[in-house]
């Protein structure tokens, strides 16, 4: 017989039992797990923050905040609230919110460079999350941040990452990373942004590939046949609504049908509206544009900016319009009129990649079929973006049918994954010497503006990129002198400030990279893992 004090004990346990389960959502308990967008969330409260940047600085900060009680339970008592003063406001997310902080900079003792990158590493680490609050989805696997004001995985950023993973041997964490995007692609059919609800509408360029690549080179094939269901799956979310096509519907989505019936790809954006992590801010973009250019609409402006988002160069020259009006800034953007060289060799590897997951598992036909794929792509990539007369890769404008003409780092794609002919990759490394490289490597645009992803910035996965590609193609003397001033910018900065930073600036090595919508930020994930991998690696000879 079970005595009283027992029993109670007993209930006690259960009920608190039961309130923990309350609390607490189970990644694999997807029922329970309310994805929902910070707008749907917190509804007027949302916007009440979000346009008054009085309260906070950065947009990002409350749509990553946490919620202390059920939101329903917040959103009542905001109701409450008649006309609040920023005071009261401030008060009131105080109390109902924990806020977000930046994630805090390791900051090096005696260390080299790489030996700091390594103990980074943990620093950077986010472990499986087991509770879902507020806008993050979470993931079950340990993941590594970017770090600053990024507070969860970034999807290209993680390539890059992994390639310093592996040369510290981290090769678990490379496949906990690699397991994490599947889990993704399984429960929402592509790679998010990031693992945010706000970024549910929206992919990155697709790495995802390449990042099975890395992990076969040290489990071994066996691996593409693992991940071969997702491949298809993310496959499948970029060429979403090719079936829809015609010489009368020639966009949908992501895909685009050339006037010779070639598909090729373009960012995009499932939303037409403001994003949440940068709400006042493209409300004053799209009321901006619509003055300037009053055949736009804001929904236009909201996709474009978003779909640029998805580029991963948020922003850049690259997306807007080539019309001289230089006050213009990003109200002059045009996102999804342009089909990007970037995207389309990531696909043309996509595709490759799949054919040999298929050839492993021994299904010829499906391989063969892939590989046609990937060879029209090919060719589409070599008849739409290579300017012979100006030696180099320009993105193209299907709506005017013609190039950018923006000259971008967006270029060394084809180098990379092979799509060049020989000539065309010394054409490329002449102009790459004569327009792009200055003292601290490569210049991401030759455009000099205000944002990020210009002149005088340089960016890690850029100069990865470009360095691989010459290397493809014997070009090594360039490729060496590159790495040199890259690598160089990179710890002349640590000695001088201890900060591995996400951009530099790359005309004088004495400032700070800067730009864009947000501070430049120390951490940091993919410059960490370029720097390792580049200075790990001997130097190639002619």
């Amino acid at each position: 017989m079970i005595k009283k004090t027992t029993l109670f004990l007993m209930l006690i346990c259960v009920t608190l039992s039961m309130i923990e389960c309350r609390q607490t959502t189970s990644v694999n308990n997807k029922d329970a797990v309310n994805i929902s967008s910070p707008e749907k969330l917190y509804g007027e409260l949302f916007y009440e923050v979000q346009k008054n940047h009085l309260i906070f600085e950065d947009s990002k900060t409350f749509v990553d905040a946490i919620p202390k009680f059920e939101v329903s339970a917040i959103n009542a008592k905001f109701k409450e609230l008649v006309n609040p003063t920023d005071e009261e406001l401030t008060t009131f997310i105080q109390q109902n919110f924990v806020l977000p902080q930046e994630n805090p900079s390791y900051k090096a003792d005696s260390s080299s460079i790489n030996q700091h990158i390594t103990k980074l590493w943990e620093v950077l680490k986010k472990p499986a999350d087991e509770v879902k609050s507020g806008t993050l989805i979470p993931l079950p696997y340990s993941y590594i941040i970017p770090g600053g004001r990024f507070r969860e995985v970034y999807y290209w950023d993680s390539y890059f990452t992994i390639l310093g993973l592996q040369e510290d041997g981290k090769i678990q964490q490379i496949e906990n990373i690699v397991n994490n995007f599947s889990y993704l692609i399984d429960e929402y059919g592509f790679i998010p942004n990031g693992n945010r609800t706000y970024y549910l509408s929206r992919s990155q360029p697709p790495f995802y590939a390449l990042m099975i690549s890395v992990l076969a080179e040290e489990k071994g094939d066996e691996v593409y046949k693992k991940y071969l269901p997702q491949l298809v799956k993310e496959y499948n979310f970029w060429m979403k609504g090719e079936d829809k096509l015609s010489a009368s519907n020639s966009e949908n989505l992501r895909v685009v049908r050339m006037a010779n019936g070639e598909i090729l790809n373009r960012y995009w954006d499932n939303e037409n509206t403001p994003r949440p992590e940068s709400y006042i801010e493209d409300i004053e973009t799209a009321e901006k544009a619509i003055k300037l250019y009053p055949n736009k609409t804001k929904e236009e402006v909201y996709r474009d900016i978003r779909a640029a988002a998805e580029s991963g160069w948020d922003f850049s020259s690259r997306w807007f319009y080539n019309d001289g009006n230089k006050e213009a800034g990003l109200s002059n953007i045009h996102t999804t009129n342009i089909i990007p060289v970037d995207l389309n060799c990531l696909l043309y590897n996509l595709e490759q990649t799949i054919s040999k997951a298929y050839q492993i598992t021994g299904n010829a036909d499906k391989a063969t079929y892939f590989t046609s794929l990937a060879e029209k792509r090919k060719n589409a990539i070599q008849k739409y973006f290579w300017n012979d007369k100006l030696g180099f890769y320009f993105d193209y404008n299907f709506q005017e049918k013609e190039h950018t003409n923006i000259w971008s780092l967006a270029a060394v794609y084809p180098l990379f994954f092979n799509i060049s002919s020989s000539p065309q990759a010394v054409n490329l490394k002449n102009n790459l010497e004569e327009k792009f490289l200055v003292p601290g490597g490569l210049l991401a645009s030759t455009n000099f503006t205000n944002q990020q992803w210009d002149a005088p910035n340089g960016w890690a996965p850029l100069h990865f990129l470009a360095i691989k590609g010459l290397q493809n193609y014997k070009q090594f003397a360039f490729a060496n002198e590159v790495k040199k001033r890259w690598l160089g910018l990179n710890k002349k900065v640590y000695q001088r400030e201890y900060k591995i930073l996400e951009k530099y600036h790359v005309i004088n090595i004495n400032k700070e990279g800067g730009g864009g919508e947000y501070p430049n930020q120390d951490g940091f994930g993919w410059t960490n893992g370029v720097y390792k991998k580049l200075s790990s690696e001997k130097i190639k000879q002619p």
